[in-house]
């Protein structure tokens, strides 16, 4: 397993971002040398988790829960063939392009090591969005990427430091639980009943997904065994 790049993106004034200022740091392009890597600070107020890289929409990018985005380069490649043309590392605006590892199977508070000094824990999936649709140029976009159900995962800094293209990634901790990225994924877009099943991930949880799933449970009880949940 591996990084195959890490990839930043400046702030661009585009047309199809609904940022009031017009603008997105989602053409993220993979940069050569070392890049340092920290908790920004809570969402709203800290953008990226990589120094040199823009989020523009605060409230709803960045911050110390979603610092950094990975994308697995077999999800690209899978895409690559799905849509007929070339996906070079950073077309999804993620931050690290890997190799060798399963992001949609990795489990909610799942950490890795990358490079000598830097560790990184799973938080959840990345849920598509019109600039997203925009920057593709791709029709039906959002339901498309929703129903492919492989979203890539955020990350949160545990230990800071530098990383860079070639680093080793290695898994150092899986918890123990079944909860991982796609499920929490599927859970908070297309099967909301599935809510319920995040919660042995805890705190580990994206904040905002951890809340849904607390009030899915109040209001309608535990998630029911279904065909195909996973």
């Amino acid at each position: 397993m591996r990084l195959l790049s890490v990839n930043l993106g400046s702030a661009k004034a585009v047309p199809y971002t609904d940022n009031p200022e017009g603008v997105t740091g989602i053409d993220k392009r993979p940069v050569g040398g070392p890049v340092r890597v920290a908790a920004p600070g809570p969402k709203g107020i800290g953008g990226s988790g990589l120094a040199g890289d823009a989020v523009c929409k605060r409230q709803h990018h960045g911050g110390n829960d979603q610092a950094v985005y990975a994308m697995a380069r077999e999800d690209l490649d899978d895409w690559e063939r799905e849509l007929a043309r070339q996906l070079p590392n950073g077309s999804f605006g993620e931050n690290l392009t890997t190799e060798g590892l399963d992001i949609s199977g990795a489990l909610i508070g799942e950490r890795w090591r990358i490079g000598r000094e830097v560790v990184l824990e799973v938080t959840c999936g990345r849920i598509p969005c019109g600039t997203f649709q925009g920057h593709l140029g791709e029709k039906r976009w959002v339901k498309r990427f929703t129903a492919k159900g492989a979203p890539g995962a955020y990350l949160r800094v545990v230990e800071p430091g530098e990383i860079r293209a070639g680093d080793p990634v290695e898994v150092v901790h899986r918890p123990d639980h079944d909860v991982t990225v796609a499920l929490q994924f599927r859970a908070t877009t297309t099967a909301r009943e599935l809510l319920p099943r995040l919660l042995p991930a805890g705190e580990a949880l994206h904040p905002e997904a951890l809340r849904a799933a607390r009030e899915y449970l109040a209001k309608y009880g535990p998630a029911q065994p279904s065909a195909g949940t996973l």
